[in-house]
Parts: C-alpha cells; structure tokens; sequence
C-alpha cells in the first residue's frame, strides 16, 4: 500500500530505451501516485507504435497520446476505470486501432490476450499473465535488441505497494504472479502509476517480502480472534491514513481468504481508484 510504504520497491531506472516514451495523465492522487502512466513503444525506424494503458477519459491526455501516432496497436494491462476510461475515445481519435485485453470486455476490434508474442510493430512483446491485484492483470515484456523492460500496470507500482483488489483479486494469484516477475533481474519496470524501476526482480522480491509479512500480521490478529475485516485493518494499518482503510480493507479481506477465513461481503470499492 503507498499509503504504508511510500518508497520505490527497487531503485529507480537512471533511464529507459530510447523507444519507451512515458505519457503521465493528468490524474494525481493518493491512490493513482503522479497519476496514470500511458506507456508508449517505438521501435528504432518504426511507422507505429504501441500504446500501452490509455488512462482516463481526459481528452488532453488522450490527444498527447494520439499525437505519437501513428500508433498500430493498444494494449491493456487491466481493467480498472483509470486505464481503461479513455479507451473509446482513444480508440476513435486513432482510427480504429485495435485495443487488446486480457478481459474480453476492454477488448475493442481485437482478440483477447491470450497466451500468443503479440505483433510490436519491431519490438518483440511478449504476454506475461500476472493475476491477483486483479483477475485480468497481465503484464508485457517488451525488449529491441538487447534492451528489455517489463511493463507492470498495478502489478508492481514505481512507489509504495498496490492493493490485492478483493474479490476480484486474490491473494494467492499475486503471490505466484509476484514469484514469476522475480525471475525478470536487472530488467526495468515501467509501472502504471510512480516512477520507472531499474530491476523488475528486486521490486518483486521486495513486494513478495511485504506481503508475507503483512500477512503474517493478519493470521496472528487471527489466531487472537480478531476476523472483522474493518477492526484488522485498525489494528494492522493504524500508521496508515484513515482516509485509505477502505482501500486497506480490500487487502485484508484478500488475506483473510486466503486464510480461509469467512469475513462475508466485501464492501464495494471506488470506481478507478486502484492503491492507497
């Protein structure tokens, strides 16, 4: 959670390729970090490129976007509203691009993502499925050359921890998500909110460390007999904002699952907001 952890999981990236192109939207807050980051790939010579995760339906941001057109392909990371309310229009100001999710619902004039090396125009990208902050997260490794980056969505962030989105995400899904972007050392993250990373590997190993302890804090609250969702996370996030414990919450609830515990419904979540 950013608002508990507020620094990089990895060092930050002194720099990325030269084909990488970060857009940031307009959309700054506890929960989105600097605000969204619209990635943008380029091969070296290349008439298109790729966007990756539109962002919010701002038609500024959307226009910045669009101005790297031509643009041959959309990819989306997952479908929470502050990477994906901008598809339609982006979709319309490029022409008909082709926009392709893991979730068929945020798929526009393409397949889903499934578990094919998508068509870069020059770079090879390839589908790396990472679920758990959501059900449809997935994440890209993009590389040209001998350069690569990972680009992470809410998996990872550039600042802070992200929430385990229950019941939608789940806590045993990220964990192994997390096992799997670790084997990517010395690989830059480019995340959906916060800055770039320089190892997607130690940011894994860090948020792997993170939430193992944070869940070792919530089975001993369990073994006190405290199971109320609301009171662990007054117990285990009393140094985090109030403000955020309904975000916490989803957490909690993730962990409390995955120990099989019953805490009943989940409180519905706010629309776009992703990390407290």
């Amino acid at each position: 959670m950013a608002g508990h952890v507020t620094g990089a999981a990895a060092a930050l990236a002194d720099q990325v390729p030269g084909w990488v192109t970060l857009v940031r939207a307009p959309n700054p807050g506890p929960m989105t970090l600097d605000g969204t980051n619209t990635w943008v790939l380029r091969a070296p010579g290349a008439s298109h490129a790729v966007v990756v995760d539109p962002g919010p339906a701002d038609e500024g941001h959307l226009a910045a976007i669009a101005a790297h057109g031509p643009v041959g392909l959309v990819l989306i990371t997952h479908g929470h509203p502050d990477h994906t309310d901008g598809v339609p229009r982006l979709h319309h100001l490029l022409g008909g691009v082709p926009v392709r999710a893991a979730d068929p619902a945020h798929t526009v004039g393409g397949a889903a993502l499934a578990g094919d090396d998508l068509d870069g125009h020059g770079l090879d990208i390839r589908l790396v499925p990472t679920p758990g902050h959501t059900a449809d997260s997935v994440c890209f490794l993009a590389g040209h050359g001998t350069e690569r980056v990972v680009l992470t969505g809410d998996t990872i962030l550039g600042r802070g921890t992200t929430v385990v989105a229950h019941p939608d995400g789940h806590l045993g899904d990220y964990l192994t998500s997390l096992e799997l972007l670790s084997a990517y050392r010395g690989i830059p993250a480019l995340p959906g909110h916060g800055p770039a990373l320089a190892d997607c590997g130690a940011a894994a190993d860090f948020y792997l460390a993170h939430r193992r302890a944070r869940l070792d804090q919530v089975r001993a609250v369990v073994a006190e007999g405290l199971t109320d969702p609301g009171e662990v996370v007054a117990r285990i996030y009393a140094d985090v904002d109030r403000s955020l414990w309904w975000a916490a919450e989803w957490s909690v609830r993730a962990q409390l699952a995955h120990l099989g515990v019953d805490a009943g419904e989940s409180t519905p979540g706010v629309s776009g907001l992703e990390q407290p």
